[in-house]
Order: structure tokens, then C-alpha cells, then sequence
């Protein structure tokens, strides 16, 4: 069993997207899939790397022609269970790094809001991202998460008093650049890192999004929040969420792709 076997059997992804502070990253991430997905009449959308289905069991349950990809099975046993038969979704298991059981330029829309945070090499990203855009039609987007650097060192390293331990275990650069092998779970990157991989694949960027901003560093703050209040909460972060001189400092990022 892989180290990301061992992490999803055990850890609740929706009950976290569902936490008041999960949702932000959730209708964060729902509100520019919507926008894109809006541009195409019958739209076929893929999700590498579903999970437990938080988005592509949604988007199904709305209609949409969605193919979900998702490596591991614990996560795959709890997406079937919220079908009924009704929707039109394909499921498989697969890994992102190989799709080849998927058609070249055949996706409208493909949302891979999980497996980057789990590749730990470069050219991992860039294998992933290649087959991400191959599988999409020309015109189409490319919605694609992040797990961000500077918010890890801050909050982790920093507010949950582990830098001796990150420092010991050498992961971080001098820099303070995090360091990740497949046991840490997480591979944190930085803003000009996700440039270097759209530049190496026929993609221009539309948008880079930080999708929870400031909200996971005031968590117990938001989830006390009564709903006016959590409501502006949400007005004021979808002012600011495309501001792209705090964009690195989000946990987690959305970069928007058409491929061209």
C-alpha cells in the first residue's frame, strides 16, 4: 500500500471541503469551474484525480457528461456509493500520469484539482499537465489546484511549532523552499514554479486564483462565523482571491488553462 493509500483511507476529504472553512476552497473552486463550463452547450468534463467525487459526483447530479479518474480505490468505494444509477458519469481507476485509456482532444472542460499535490518531481507535474492538456479539446480549459508553499512554512513550520523538526529532516532549502517525499504526503510549490510548468505545455493562463486566501490561517475564526458574517466573509474574499500579490500566500491556488 502507498503512503497515499495509507493517507485517504484514513482521511475524511469531504467532511473538510464541507467545514465552513472548506468551503470557501470548495465555492471558490465551483465558481470558475462554473464559468468555464458554461461556455459549451453539452459540455464533457473529466476530473483526474476525483477523490470521493466532492466535484464530479456534483457536476453529474447537475447533468453534466463527467469522466472521473481517481487512483484510490478507499476514495473510489465512497464515490460510487453517493450514485444512483441516474447520472452520467464514467468512472476509473487511473493515475494521472497515465491516461491513456482517455482520447486525445476529447474533454471540454478537465479539472485536476488533486494530483499535483501529490507529484514530487518536476517532471512528474509536467507528465501530468501534458496529459491533462492532451486529453482536452483545443479551445478547451484546464483547471489545475496547488498546494502552496509559503502558507505551509508559515502556518506549519512556524504556528504549529515544527521547524526544528522540518529543519532537522532537511525540508526545507535555504531559500525556504519545502521539501517533500511521497512519506510528507505533500509537494509545495510557489507561483513562479507553476509558471514553469504551463510554460513547458501549449496552454496560456487566464487566471491564477488563490482559492481559500486567508481564510486557513484564521480557521477557528471563520468556522465560528453565524452565516451574515460568513457570508461577507465570502464577498470580501471573492473580491480579493484574484489579487496576484497574495496569491502565494494561499494554502491552495487554481490555475485556469486554455489550451491553445
Amino acid at each position: 500500500m502507498s503512503f497515499l493509500d495509507e493517507y485517504y483511507n484514513v482521511y475524511d476529504e469531504d467532511n473538510r471541503l464541507s467545514s465552513r472553512h472548506g468551503q470557501v476552497e470548495y465555492l471558490t473552486t465551483v465558481k470558475y469551474a462554473d464559468e468555464y463550463i458554461s461556455k459549451f452547450d453539452n459540455p464533457k468534463i473529466a476530473e483526474i484525480g476525483a477523490g470521493t467525487g466532492r466535484y464530479s459526483v456534483a457536476y453529474a447530479k447537475r447533468g453534466y457528461d463527467v469522466t472521473a479518474v481517481e487512483p484510490v480505490e478507499h476514495n473510489l468505494e465512497i464515490l460510487r456509493q453517493k450514485l444512483d444509477g441516474s447520472e452520467k458519469i464514467s468512472v476509473f481507476s487511473g493515475n494521472a500520469l497515465d491516461l491513456s485509456f482517455l482520447s486525445d482532444n476529447y474533454f471540454d472542460v478537465t479539472l485536476m484539482l488533486g494530483p499535483m499535490y501529490h507529484l514530487f518531481t518536476r517532471e512528474d507535474k509536467i507528465k501530468a499537465l501534458s496529459e491533462a492538456v492532451r486529453i482536452t479539446k483545443s479551445g478547451g480549459f484546464i483547471l489545475v489546484a496547488y498546494c502552496m508553499n509559503e502558507a505551509t512554512v508559515i502556518q506549519y513550520a512556524f504556528g504549529k511549532n515544527n521547524l526544528d523538526h522540518v529543519l532537522e529532516a532537511g525540508l526545507l532549502t535555504k531559500d525556504w523552499h519545502c521539501k517533500s517525499e511521497p512519506k510528507e504526503i505533500f509537494e509545495l510549490v510557489r507561483t513562479e514554479d507553476i509558471s514553469s510548468y504551463d510554460a513547458e505545455v501549449p496552454v496560456k493562463r487566464l487566471k491564477l486564483i488563490a482559492t481559500d486566501g486567508a481564510t486557513n490561517y484564521r480557521r477557528e475564526v471563520i468556522d465560528s462565523m453565524d452565516d451574515s458574517t460568513f457570508n461577507l466573509w465570502l464577498a470580501y474574499h471573492f473580491a480579493i482571491c484574484e489579487r496576484q500579490d497574495l496569491i502565494g500566500a494561499s494554502h491552495h491556488t487554481l490555475d485556469i488553462l486554455q489550451k491553445l
